[in-house]
């Protein structure tokens, strides 16, 4: 899908602080997945840059690249001495071997071709290097909590299997935005990511520190790191 329709509504929400989840699952990512700085890292789907920025405060050297050209300007707007690029994350303009980490955020799932976006990371990727990814976790993405009472019942109506699609509105504190993307099963990523030839390192269930008691007892987001074999 392409963001390029809601990109005002991305940069409000995204850049408004503390709003929406980022601000309080983003330590848990990068202090349990994401690895150390190294010669160049990639992030597939930067939308405004946030994830970049926030990577460049940890000494990374960040290329980002998104799909809506909106959001790649904006994000060269609030950071022009960074590198962002409008590209496809199924087809990147980069060299085999050209970074020795590559980041997804919260975009896997809003790619149509998620196998090959997984499989382009692989590619520019050197041997050794590692792909970092958080994204909605499959199980969340199968159901809906039936009120926001703290004890409220998560129920799967429908199917947990399957690639579906997802689209929802939502309206916190003045903002509205839609989120349209891909609801994929956990087997699903595996087999990209095996196919793709990574090895599954760490897999992270991280406990909400959202001031909601319904996500400490259903996990919001998955978090892993794959390594390419040297």
């Amino acid at each position: 899908m392409s963001w390029e329709s809601e990109a005002p509504n991305w940069i409000a929400w995204a850049r408004a602080p503390e709003h929406d989840a980022y601000w309080y699952y983003r330590d848990s990512f990068f202090d349990e997945i994401l690895a150390p700085a190294g010669r160049a890292t990639l992030e597939l789907g930067c939308g405004e840059g946030r994830v970049v920025r926030d990577l460049q405060e940890l000494g990374h050297r960040v290329t980002g690249i998104d799909s809506a050209p909106s959001l790649v300007a904006a994000a060269l707007e609030l950071d022009p001495e960074g590198t962002y690029l409008v590209a496809d994350a199924s087809a990147l303009p980069f060299d085999d071997g050209s970074f020795d980490l590559v980041v997804a955020y919260n975009s896997l799932m809003d790619f149509d071709d998620m196998p090959g976006a997984v499989a382009e990371a692989g590619r520019v990727l050197e041997g050794g290097g590692r792909f970092c990814i958080c994204v909605t976790h499959p199980f969340f993405d199968s159901g809906e909590w039936e009120s926001r009472a703290p004890n409220a019942r998560f129920v799967v109506a429908g199917s947990y299997f399957g690639k579906r699609p997802f689209e929802g509105t939502f309206e916190r504190d003045g903002l509205t935005i839609t989120f349209r993307g891909w609801c994929y099963p956990l087997g699903d990523y595996s087999r990209a990511l095996e196919a793709a030839g990574f090895v599954i390192e760490r897999v992270r269930e991280p406990v909400s520190a959202l001031e909601d008691p319904r996500h400490e007892r259903v996990p919001l987001f998955l978090q892993v790191r794959a390594l390419k074999p040297a």
